[in-house]
Formats: structure tokens, C-alpha cells, sequence
């Protein structure tokens, strides 16, 4: 009769680093939901001076639809164009000048769902962040304003503006930090695994 050894000190700590990638990984993967849980304008960085792709991305938080989104832009942003989102109207609001300064989505947003709606703009030359004041309506008329400070419960969403990049610099506007982590996270999880999967085999009688 064979007796198996205990397995070695380096397969022990291989598993455990195993362990804490995957919770690295359901950890990354929970951050964008808890993130996402508020109106938002992204990107959430973007470059001066530029021209750039917004999207107002709305959840819905409640067992009831949500009927109206209304954002008001920064006054330092120049707002071109929007794009169409089906079954949803849109108002362009403007100032007396004709400059836009806001904008106002009817339609249904059912419970459990969200939506994205995308307008062009280009950014002030200076400053250091704009901020995009929203307004959500849910049927029944209940109203919640996305317009407090960061670190409250209704915050208005904030992009940080950063310096344009140089000409042929590999740069993106818009890209998610987080989604680098779990990115860099998986890749870690993969390498232990192939590590682990390559030590398996018969273990040899002492």
C-alpha cells in the first residue's frame, strides 16, 4: 500500500493565489453595477478642447418605469447633435440665443432595464471637470434629481478633463479603469490556472 504525500508548499500558495484572483475577479465585476446605479455621463474623462461622444445612461431603479430623462448641459460645452433612440422623443432646449442647453427624453423604461441616450459635444479648452446635472421621472410622478455633490446619494455626474493628447499617441477617451483591473485580474486567474493544470499528475508513492 502506497501512501500520498502532502502536497507541496508551492501548490498550496498556487491555490491561494487562485483564490484571491477569483475574488479580484467578482470583485472588478460588481464595481461597474454599484457604479452604474445613478444617471450617468460618459465617458467619465475626456480630453480638452476636443470633440467627444457622450451617453446619458439611465438605470431603473424602481418596480415602475421610468418616463422622463432631462440633463442640463455645462454652459462652457458646446452641444452639436443627438442620436435618435427608438420609442423615446426628444426636446432639444435652447436659450434665447439658439445655444444648446439641455435636453429632455420621453418614453418607457420598464423596471430592471436601462438605456443609453448619445449626444456629440466639445469640451471647454480649460477648466478641470464638467458636470452634468439629470433628472429622472418614474410613472406615478415620483421625481429624483441627479444634482447633489459627489458622495451623495443623488450626485450629478462629473467628467475630469484632461489635456488632449498628443498627434499618434495611442489614446481613448471613455475607457473604464476598472474594467482594466478585471482585465489584468483574468489574466492573472488564467496564468495560475495554466500553472496549476501543468503540476497536475500522478503523485508519486513515498
Amino acid at each position: 500500500m502506497s501512501i500520498r504525500t502532502a502536497p507541496p508548499r508551492r501548490a498550496r500558495v498556487l491555490r491561494r493565489v487562485l483564490a484571491v484572483a477569483s475574488l479580484v475577479c467578482a470583485a472588478g465585476a460588481l464595481v461597474p453595477s454599484v457604479a452604474n446605479a445613478h444617471v450617468t455621463v460618459w465617458p467619465r474623462s475626456a480630453a480638452r478642447g476636443a470633440f467627444e461622444r457622450y451617453v446619458v445612461r439611465v438605470p431603473n431603479e424602481r418596480n415602475v418605469p421610468t418616463t422622463r430623462v432631462e440633463i442640463h448641459f455645462p454652459a462652457e460645452v458646446r452641444i452639436s447633435s443627438f442620436l435618435e433612440v427608438a420609442g423615446w422623443q426628444l426636446q432639444v432646449l435652447t436659450d434665447s440665443a439658439g445655444k444648446i442647453t439641455g435636453a429632455v427624453w420621453t418614453g418607457s423604461l420598464p423596471a430592471k432595464r436601462f438605456i443609453e441616450f448619445p449626444f456629440i459635444g466639445v469640451n471647454p479648452k480649460e477648466g478641470e471637470r464638467i458636470v452634468f446635472p439629470a433628472t429622472q421621472t418614474y410613472e406615478g410622478g415620483e421625481v429624483v434629481q441627479w444634482s447633489g455633490p459627489e458622495g451623495s446619494k443623488t450626485p450629478a455626474s462629473v467628467t475630469t478633463l484632461t489635456e488632449r493628447p498628443a498627434a499618434g499617441s495611442a489614446a481613448g477617451s471613455g475607457g473604464s479603469s476598472t474594467s482594466l483591473y478585471v482585465a489584468l485580474a483574468a489574466l492573472v486567474l488564467g496564468l495560475v490556472s495554466l500553472g496549476l493544470s501543468l503540476r497536475r499528475g500522478p503523485e508519486s508513492p513515498a
